[in-house]
């Protein structure tokens, strides 16, 4: 397995006149790490997954494996190993010879051959498949024989899986999931996992990178991208709902949405007003999740009086649609809790808040979550 440097990495399909696919980025990727490509379609993940392989050379910037510059080298040179949408394998052949075949290419002896079949086959729950020839077989299948013709390899520096599970169906999709966290933890393999879907990506990786127009906006673990969004396209794109974002206005101990105020702690009320210091006519956005608003009695002096829109029951809980300061906010309640129509009373604890100036999120000092 390899250590993954991009120094100065970008690409651009055309002259100079076209826009970066991939903007410049330098950044690192550990050796045995799950990582996960997320984005919308368009924004940059399969360029740079194309990069990683050696299918493109970039424009500017270079590549290294653990050490050594690939950006030259084409994809057998560099020891790679791809899963891709849909299964690749040799359908008239068996289980048992799809998984051999790259072994037997490089001319490993029968005896190792078939132990490490077996031992990739025990690890993929294919044991019983091997006799069977792969045409016929169920896509989830398939799709674990073609994972298993890339981690059969001892030599692979990195397996590249995109979007690896598009043809599965949706009740199957939890269970290749869990299958490639036990290969993950067995083998420490390093995985680059490309998908547009936020729950297989915060659901599979120790470490998501999060891209859009070609930039990568945030490189964290799902807990952090999901708390502390470094911009609001990270808040608005993780969770389902995504992230409430209000534009505001800083008041002397808060923020103001149209006539409503809510608190701030002074530490981020401070940071805050540095960051438009330097940028003076940036927009200032308040974001929350809306699981962190919370019903509460109309007496509480915290209480925020909102207008009610709408109510969608979902079983566990229920959605509630209101108007914050003419703006529209989801607040998700308990379920059995219905409130009345009208105006329903919020408290939005000032911990919960988050503030963002120019769309970056106002860092506290010492916070590592935040980018520039």
């Amino acid at each position: 397995m390899a250590r993954i440097d991009f120094v100065d990495l970008a690409h651009r399909y055309g002259g100079s006149d076209t826009p970066w696919a991939l903007q410049p980025l330098t950044m690192t990727w550990e050796e045995g790490g799950a990582y996960a490509l997320l984005g919308p379609s368009g924004c940059g993940k399969t360029t740079l997954l194309k990069l990683v392989s050696g299918l493109l050379t970039p424009t500017r910037g270079r590549l290294l494996f653990d050490g050594r510059d690939v950006t030259a080298l084409g994809p057998r040179a560099r020891n790679i190993a791809q899963v891709f949408q849909f299964p690749v394998l040799y359908d008239t052949m068996s289980v048992f010879d799809n998984l051999a075949f790259p072994l037997r290419n490089r001319g490993w002896p029968e005896p190792d051959v078939r132990r490490r079949v077996q031992e990739v086959a025990e690890l993929l729950e294919l044991s019983g498949d091997l006799p069977l020839q792969a045409r016929g077989l169920p896509a989830d299948v398939q799709q674990r024989i073609s994972l298993g013709r890339g981690l059969v390899r001892t030599d692979v520096a990195v397996v590249l899986l995109d979007e690896p599970l598009t043809v599965i169906d949706p009740h199957l999709k939890w269970l290749l999931r869990r299958k490639l966290k036990q290969v993950h933890a067995q083998l420490k393999v390093s995985l680059i996992y490309v998908t547009h879907d936020q729950v297989e990506a915060l659901t599979f990786a120790d470490l998501v990178v999060l891209m859009e127009s070609g930039r990568v906006l945030q490189v964290g673990t799902p807990e952090a991208l999901y708390a502390a969004p470094a911009h609001t396209f990270v808040g608005h794109f993780i969770g389902s709902p995504g992230m409430n974002l209000l534009p505001c206005e800083l008041a002397e101990h808060g923020v103001r949405i149209g006539a409503d105020t809510l608190r701030l702690d002074p530490p981020l009320l401070a940071a805050a007003r540095r960051m438009l210091a330097t940028t003076p006519a940036a927009a200032c956005t308040l974001g929350f999740r809306p699981e962190a608003a919370r019903l509460c009695a109309a007496t509480d002096p915290d209480a925020l009086a909102v207008p009610l829109v709408s109510v969608q029951p979902l079983g566990t809980h229920w959605l509630l649609r209101v108007s914050i300061g003419g703006h529209p906010a989801w607040v998700r309640a308990a379920d059995g809790v219905v409130p009345a129509a009208g105006r329903v009373p919020l408290r939005l604890p000032s911990s919960a808040l988050v503030l963002f100036v120019a769309g970056r999120r106002v860092a506290m000092p010492a916070d590592p979550s935040a980018v520039a």
